[in-house]
């Protein structure tokens, strides 16, 4: 009977993703709250508590992502088959998050935009509406 090393995956993906995860949301959100401040024209409170409802969607969203891939269907029966699918399941999952983390980079790049526009308009004397 050969030994089975799922198992053995699932305690080395599980702690892996996790860790990348909040790595990427550690440094995604502690440097996004200078753009959230400038969106929010410097109201901390407002600025601050956005940037705190970006980042728990982000977790959710990327840490459901990644329990959701977890499966693993092959065969595990040798630990080089187990280290062949677990670098590729991390390797796709670093693939998605660096995604993710320029999708968030251009939603925040996008807000400083439009921030910048309004208040141009607004210093020029013309109406913007609220979109």
């Amino acid at each position: 009977m050969n030994p089975s090393y799922h198992f053995t995956a699932y305690l080395i993906y599980l702690p892996v993703v996790i860790v990348l995860t909040w790595y990427v949301a550690h440094i995604l959100f502690r440097n996004s709250k200078v753009f959230m401040l400038d969106i929010f024209n410097g109201k901390a409170e407002i600025a601050l508590a956005t940037n705190r409802l970006f980042e728990t969607g982000f977790y959710l969203l990327n840490l459901g992502f990644a329990f959701w891939v977890m499966e693993i269907v092959q065969a595990v029966d040798a630990p080089r088959t187990m280290l062949e699918i677990l670098s590729t399941k991390i390797g796709g999952y670093c693939i998605y998050l660096g995604i993710s983390l320029f999708f968030n980079l251009y939603l925040f790049f996008r807000g400083r935009r439009v921030s910048k526009e309004k208040a141009r308009l607004a210093q020029a004397g013309v109406t913007v509406p609220n979109a």
